[in-house]
């Protein structure tokens, strides 16, 4: 007899951000009140399920959107590093169509198959691999969530489905408290899933390398 494992990879909500600065992983970047919202949704889309354990980036808009999902299961946030948001060498900056145009710019962007702006995508695989792994032992015959950032849930995501990992950012499919759902027979993925609780509450918004 097999045995059924579900891991969810929930992205967090939209971030109060006025500047429209890639905020990367610095601190301090906070859900918006429509953020918290997304996250309610998400939680509610989740309910009666049976979920084992929940798991966070260290990040504030991750551990903020798995807040209510906890709550929602009597259970505690574990937070794992490994479920970062990717490094991005455009960290801090506001970044716009007019900054293409930019040379410190522009001699980032020199290999779009690593990427030479940020952290190299089999690293994120690797880790995110890692942690499914761990999550999915723990919540072995049931299910859990895993709250992350777009990149590392799409890289993931390519990964399962065993596409090339390079893309175009603008052509994701992660959008804000979106979620990615692998089921696994045993140890063999067996289903690679996408829903989005929160797109009635989705804004239009600008992609950029590692958003």
């Amino acid at each position: 007899m097999t045995t059924t494992t579900v891991v969810h990879l929930l992205r967090h909500g939209e971030v109060h951000n006025p500047e429209g600065i890639l905020y990367g992983r610095l601190p301090e970047f906070h859900l918006s009140e429509t953020g918290v919202r997304m996250a309610e949704l998400a939680s509610e889309w989740l309910s009666g399920r049976d979920i084992a354990a929940v798991y966070s980036s260290p990040l504030d808009r991750a551990k903020e959107t798995a807040m209510p999902v906890a709550d929602g299961f009597g259970l505690s946030i574990r937070l794992d590093e490994r479920l970062i948001e990717a490094a991005n060498r455009f960290q801090g900056m506001a970044l716009s169509s007019r900054s293409m145009t930019d040379v410190h710019v522009m001699r980032r962007l020199y290999n779009p198959f690593l990427p030479s702006w940020g952290e190299p995508y089999t690293d994120i695989v690797q880790r995110m691999v890692d942690v499914i792994k761990l999550v999915r032992k723990e919540a072995w015959g049931r299910e859990a969530v895993c709250v992350s950032h777009q990149l590392p849930i799409w890289m993931a995501r390519r990964a399962a489905e065993r596409k090339r990992l390079w893309h175009r950012p603008d052509r994701r499919q992660c959008n804000l408290a979106s979620i990615t759902t692998l089921a696994f027979e045993d140890h063999r993925l067996v289903s690679v899933g996408y829903s989005e609780p929160a797109a009635r509450l989705y804004t239009r918004r600008r992609a950029v390398p590692g958003a």
